[in-house]
């Protein structure tokens, strides 16, 4: 069975990003790449992609910067979805589908582009919390960073109920996978 699982990392106070839309809090963090909940693990479990606009900016500014369009390489290889309500640059030859719906109306095809393997909420927050509004966000998968960043871009911007399910230390990391409790009725 498929699910759909936001994994991301966190600051200690709960941000994604800082005020800037910069990740470097987290890329000088140590992490074994074969440790709990590890990056590599979870990919390869992947079989399509979701995120955010500012996502999706973020990788075009930081994997192509200074690169003629025409040299761009997608970092994945898996069928995106990018919900936004601009037009945003295209990377040639990648796999990604711009939309403005609701999460809900896209889902089922990202589930049916998925196979048997998995949909990741790559980002940001508000996005995973769509999915978990409507129903559709089974898991969080988070990697809390010993640092805070006192504002930025919030984990998930609203309330969620969730049950741990599993823990671990990740060199600098303390990572945690969460189910999503669902509302009864």
């Amino acid at each position: 069975m498929s699910l759909t699982q936001y994994y991301t990392a966190t600051s200690l106070d709960g941000f994604i990003a800082d005020p800037d839309n910069s990740l470097d809090w987290l890329f000088t963090r140590r992490q074994d790449p074969d440790g709990p909940l590890n990056y590599r693990e979870f990919i390869a479990r992947v079989g399509a992609l979701a995120m955010g606009s500012t996502t999706y900016e973020w990788i075009l500014d930081h994997e192509f910067a200074g690169k003629d369009p025409a040299e761009w390489k997608w970092p994945y290889d898996l069928p995106c979805w990018v919900f936004t309500h601009r037009r945003l640059q295209v990377v040639p030859d990648a796999r990604i589908e711009f939309t403005s719906a609701d999460v809900a109306a896209v889902h089922a095809e990202m589930v049916a582009a998925a196979g048997d393997r998995n949909v990741w909420i790559v980002g940001g927050g508000d996005l995973a919390g769509q999915f978990a509004d409507v129903g559709l966000l089974d898991e969080v998968i988070v990697s809390i960073a010993p640092v805070t960043l006192g504002a930025g871009a919030p984990l998930l911007p609203r309330r969620l109920e969730l049950q741990l399910e599993e823990l671990g230390r990740n060199q600098d990391l303390s990572s945690a996978r969460f189910t999503v409790v669902r509302r009864a009725g």
